[in-house]
């Protein structure tokens, strides 16, 4: 097993890059349902989204995979890529555009650290909606250890904070 090297404290994922078979019918789900901004497009090929006016955190394309039929099961490559809401209404108001655009949901999880949607993009790619817990409220074990857990998650009472 290879042992693990410093890193600096506190690096971050700054963006996924996806290959999509439509780049409209992407930048309909990332932008119109998910509510990313476009921050810049590259012809009919590629497109930049962000909250918050950063660059990016999703790019999509169709450089390799215009028209291309969505991943095959038990195939590997990326599992999900997971969109951090700042608080549980945000999580809501996302959750409540998903079910309005009549995505269905393939799993929602208490995790103890957490709370979380899963979905999938027009293209088959997994995707994550959650809020983090407090780390003061984050579950231990009897040494102090993180204890991730995964429970139901009330869907319903974490619509009723949409509004």
């Amino acid at each position: 097993m290879l042992q693990p090297h410093p890193q600096p404290p506190a690096p971050r994922i700054g963006h996924v890059h996806l290959k999509v078979a439509d780049l409209d019918r992407a930048i309909g789900f990332y932008a119109g349902v998910l509510g990313f901004e476009v921050m810049q497009t590259f012809g009919t090929q590629a497109a930049f989204l962000s909250m918050g006016g950063y660059h990016h955190h999703i790019g999509l394309n169709t450089w390799q995979s215009l028209g291309g039929p969505r991943p095959a099961a038990h195939m590997t490559g990326l599992y999900h890529t997971a969109i951090l809401y700042p608080d549980r209404r945000s999580l809501a108001q996302a959750l409540a555009r998903v079910l309005r655009a009549g995505i269905p949901l393939s799993g929602a999880a208490d995790h103890g650290v957490s709370e979380a949607v899963y979905l999938e993009d027009p293209d088959g790619n997994g995707v994550e909606l959650y809020r983090d817990r407090d780390r003061a409220d984050w579950p231990r074990d009897a040494s102090g250890g993180l204890a991730m857990t995964t429970s139901r998650l009330d869907l319903d009472a974490l619509l009723t904070e949409a509004n």
